[in-house]
């Protein structure tokens, strides 16, 4: 089992950082290469863009912290990563015969004594190779009192090293053997695996097939506030625009209002044709329940067809569609399209996490928004975050820089990664399971307690029930919530398969879903599960396919259907209330 964590917090605009370092040379590089020549850069090439200045910070400043007495520092690293960092070896570090590893790797441990005080140490790499070193401290001399303190990354957990201790916050459940026995006891500082992309330039540059204009694009809708008198609407820009404007109006009227976008400069610094962008976002209020209005964005003269929305009325019909797992792949857009043809009436559209591959890859979410582009410039995208979409401990920041959601989630999680929204009579929590189980009960709970609303869904990536890995700590902490407040139904993703749960509820089967329920896994990409193992709780379980669910609610009435890619219904039922 997988858990994901983002507290450390590395990045810094400081003079003389890892980051500042980095920015400028690659800065450098597009003005001094080709396409090609980024592409094709080696470990020998990209050592000579930085000079002793820059190699010294690099060699330094990545990780930071003050000793209180003089120490004995060991860096393990793994033995699979083919490029020892530089700074181990110019920097006085001596390989040891020791090592220790896990299911994995075997790490070597690499030592330097400090004087009390400040000590830095250095990058994981130019390459991101993708399991970082982590490190181990002790006093020279055993008797005296070792403090800790002023670390950089901020909130450096410091556990103590022995066997079965975990190292990468992003992987908990990876933990080190063989500990050898002088290195039981000292304190160690955990990491996360992806801090090599600090300063990954070895393979780095990549290119996006759909590169910003001075036109807008990437037109979509998001609600952050009440679905009935709201709606967002953002899109892209390159940063030659400096402003953004919609125009709108309710459809066939001809009094138009307007309204000012905020802007945001998004940056993905290897992104070879794009690295610098604009995404502004326009929020209309105070709109009238049950109207359907048409938008321009400047410098739009025309009202386009697809460029239309309905705020919500208040009756309690409506139907909404879901997807799985669609890692930003054309299928997933092909189907998103045939949903929307066959089922024009759907009003909002979700996704249950991992919406691209690499949640800091620009290149990625351009391909997601570009495939659907058709439908979500009419249909809000409300979505869950998925650990592809929160990488390596990185964080989902990216996520957060392309949706607009509400900013009503736990204090504890960055806000919009887990927000609720109620739609006429259905409550929708959209909860980021890769921030931690344990941060989001009480928040939970809380929404759960206050909600008036007849239906209750619950969106996050990872499956409590499944055959593969199951969620032993959801199990623990959110389903007895969803058992003492009746969640309707929970959809996940995750694991690459369709399978629908008989009623559930204490972790067993029960007689109706009015009693228990339901627990939903989809994929919205064409997949195939082999040796899948019994599930006997499970209803309906498919182990190959594509698929979307559509639901339609009429008040106290649900209905469910899963489609799969040649439009055939695959599974189908109602709860009535």
């Amino acid at each position: 089992m997988v858990f994901f964590f983002t507290g450390l917090v590395s990045c810094t605009k400081d003079e003389g950082s890892v980051k500042s370092v980095m920015d400028r040379v690659v800065t450098e590089l597009y003005s001094t290469k080709s396409e090609s020549q980024l592409s094709g850069l080696n470990y020998e090439e990209t050592m000579t863009s930085f000079s002793e200045e820059d190699l010294n910070v690099l060699a330094t400043k990545h990780w930071i912290f003050d000793a209180s007495v003089p120490v004995v520092v060991s860096v393990m690293r793994s033995t699979e990563q083919k490029i020892i960092p530089f700074w181990l070896t110019t920097g006085g570090f001596k390989k040891t015969k020791m090592t220790m590893n896990n299911e994995h790797v075997t790490y070597e441990v690499w030592q330097k004594s400090f004087d009390a005080g400040t000590i830095g140490l250095g990058i994981n790499g130019v390459e991101n190779y993708s399991l970082h070193y982590f490190v181990s401290i002790a006093p020279q001399n055993k008797s005296a009192e070792l403090k800790l303190s002023n670390f950089f990354p901020e909130n450096q957990y410091v556990g103590i090293l022995d066997d079965d201790a975990f190292i990468y916050h992003d992987w908990t459940e990876l933990v080190v053997v063989n500990v050898p026995e002088e290195l039981k006891g000292q304190k160690l500082l955990t990491t996360i695996r992806g801090r090599g992309t600090e300063s990954h330039l070895v393979r780095a540059f990549r290119k996006t097939d759909y590169p910003s204009s001075k036109t807008p694009d990437q037109v979509m809708l998001t609600w952050s506030s009440d679905p009935s008198t709201s709606m967002d609407i953002q899109w892209r820009t390159d940063t030659t625009v400096n402003a953004g404007i919609v125009n709108f109006r309710e459809k066939g009227s001809t009094e138009i209002a307007s309204v000012n976008a905020s802007k945001y400069v998004m940056e993905d610094r290897t992104l070879m044709n794009d690295r610098f962008i604009n995404r502004f976002t326009a929020q209309l209020k105070n709109l009238k329940p049950g109207t359907t209005y048409e938008y321009q964005i400047v410098p739009q003269t025309d009202w386009l067809e697809n460029q239309n929305f309905s705020t919500a009325d208040d009756n309690n019909e409506f139907s909404f569609i879901w997807f799985g797992d669609v890692h930003h792949q054309p299928k997933y857009g092909e189907l998103m399209n045939k949903a929307e043809e066959a089922h024009p009436d759907a009003a909002f559209y979700s996704i249950a996490g991992d919406m691209v591959g690499e949640g800091l890859h620009r290149n990625e979410w351009d391909n997601f928004l570009e495939f659907p582009k058709n439908v979500i410039s009419s249909k809000p995208f409300m979505n869950a975050v998925g650990n592809h979409d929160n990488r390596s401990g990185l964080g989902a920041s990216m996520f957060r820089e392309t949706f607009s959601y509400p900013k009503n989630g736990p204090e504890k999680v960055p806000q919009e990664q887990t927000y609720s929204f109620t739609y006429k009579n259905t409550l929708f929590l959209m909860i980021d399971a890769t921030s931690g189980v344990g941060s989001q009960t009480e928040w939970i709970e809380e929404q759960l307690l206050n909600s008036e609303a007849t239906w209750k869904i619950a969106t996050f990536h990872f499956p409590p029930y499944n055959w593969e890995e199951p969620y032993f700590d959801i199990q623990k902490a959110w389903v007895p919530l969803f058992d003492k407040y009746h969640v309707d139904m929970v959809f996940s993703g995750h694991i690459h398969y369709y399978m629908r749960s008989k009623p559930m509820k204490g972790g067993e089967v029960v007689k109706s879903y009015n009693d228990g329920t339901a627990y939903i896994i989809s994929i919205g990409i064409p997949s195939r599960t082999r040796d899948a193992s019994e599930e006997p709780y499970a209803e309906v379980r498919y182990t190959t396919g594509q698929y979307y669910q559509y639901l339609k609610i009429i008040g106290d009435k649900l209905i469910y259907n899963s489609i799969d890619s040649e439009g055939n219904i695959a599974d189908s039922f109602e709860i009535k209330k």
